[in-house]
């Protein structure tokens, strides 16, 4: 959407990149070129650790858009449970200093629901960024933080007439019944009871067959998670593996998730009862909602809500097994079910198109204006990985750019609230 109007460049900091496409440049990038396209570029949109492995970019006195989608110190939490001490303390610390630093430079901020707006908020006030100059440009504060999540294309999915599944993949029958669960098999997922589910299903639907879509990563060097391994583990003792559970070893290519998709009976997304459940933005889910695969899911995130308020499948609680089984049998046994499923499905899935989703980066984008405070703009030190993350040494220097940037954006009323806002961290620190 952004290249209809504007000039765009992907860039990468992996030295490996294979997407292309004739709407606009994509490209890995070292620092050299990374320096070019600084200097090219109006508006830069960073997400993750972009600015601490592209130094260039912190210290940019251009326009920064943050995307803070993924609240990874949340994810990290269950990701590095088994971690020793003071390790994984430390890896925590650390992503919240890389968040906090992108809240304090960040120009405007996209997040993925609302309830994932309430958490950046909390976090953008700590930070001295809820303040009379954003307040007073926009009350709603929507000028600095809106939601942008992920989104879906415009037009519904389209088989490519290869298949997929029935009939195709290895002990998966052309009238076999297909639950799919699309994606990763992260830690803070839960295949185990949809694995135990359906070990209950099949008395019922001997056809029923559960698919994990995404046990490969194309990074040879990701770890297989823990979770998976234990769900391998329990469809083996089950007696499942082959019959009625199966994993997919290769990695399925974007442009051909509709063929699973449109081939499935029923989709499946559960998880554990994490924080991470809570600010969570499941896009398997939006790929179910553009298919119109009705969906069986974990209450506690807001795709369950829309499951549940729009009639797009059935919402569980977190490790009922026997809900699951009522579900699935529920959906498996009625194609009327199914198909009022699909088609309030059909209704939604315009809301998360991507012409929808963008907007607000898009108006953004057409006005680029650095945050009303002023405080932006500038450069960001790298901090410290200690018990108080803080600046470095070489802070003063960003101390003075931050504040002569400041001062030329919002004149003296933006240079000593930015001068309040440090005196106020540094107090902080020593006690």
């Amino acid at each position: 959407m952004l290249a209809e109007t504007h000039e765009v460049v992907l860039a990468t900091t992996s030295p490996i990149c294979e997407l292309s496409t004739e709407d606009f440049t994509v490209a890995a990038a070292d620092p050299a070129r990374f320096a070019e396209l600084e200097r090219w570029c109006d508006v830069a949109v960073v997400q993750g650790y972009v600015l601490e492995r592209v130094p260039v970019l912190r210290d940019s006195k251009k326009v920064l858009v943050v995307d803070l989608y993924d609240p990874i110190f949340l994810e990290d939490l269950e990701l590095n449970r088994d971690w020793p001490q003071p390790g994984r303390s430390r890896q925590i610390r650390n992503v919240v200093r890389v968040f906090r630093e992108q809240v304090e430079r960040g120009d405007f901020f996209l997040c993925a629901s609302e309830k994932q707006r309430d958490l950046w908020l909390g976090f953008l006030s700590a930070a001295g960024r809820i303040n009379p100059a954003n307040y007073d440009r926009d009350p709603t504060l929507r000028a600095l933080i809106d939601t942008v999540p992920f989104g879906l294309p415009d037009t519904p999915p389209r088989h490519s007439g290869q298949p997929a599944l029935k009939g195709s993949f290895p002990g998966i029958g052309q009238d076999d019944a297909v639950v799919l669960w699309g994606g990763g098999v992260y830690d803070w997922l839960d295949p185990l009871t949809a694995i135990r589910a359906v070990d209950r299903v099949r008395a019922n639907h001997p056809a029923v067959r559960l698919f994990f879509l995404g046990v490969s990563h194309p990074n040879p060097e990701a770890e297989e998670s823990r979770t998976l391994k234990a769900a391998r583990t329990l469809a083996g003792d089950l007696g499942l593996t082959g019959s009625h559970v199966f994993f997919n070893e290769t990695w399925v290519p974007y442009e051909r998730r509709a063929d699973f998709l449109l081939e499935a009976d029923v989709g499946i997304s559960l998880h554990e009862e994490h924080v991470e459940t809570a600010y969570s933005f499941r896009t398997r889910i939006l790929d179910c909602i553009w298919s119109g695969l009705p969906t069986v899911a974990t209450g506690g995130d807001s795709f369950a809500e829309v499951i549940e308020r729009e009639g797009l499948g059935r919402v569980v609680p977190g490790g009922d097994v026997e809900a699951v089984v009522s579900a699935l049998d529920d959906l498996l046994s009625d194609a009327s079910a199914r198909e009022a499923c699909r088609a309030n499905a059909a209704a939604v899935a315009p809301r998360y198109a991507w012409s929808e989703a963008l907007d607000p980066l898009v108006r953004f984008c057409e006005r680029s204006a650095p945050a009303a405070d002023g405080l932006g703009v500038g450069s960001l030190p790298a901090g410290t990985d200690g018990p108080y993350p803080g600046r470095s040494k070489a802070g003063a220097v960003g101390l003075y750019r931050r504040g002569s940037a400041a001062y030329r954006r919002g004149g003296a009323r933006a240079l000593g609230a930015g001068a309040t806002r440090a005196a106020r961290r540094f107090i902080r620190r020593l006690v």
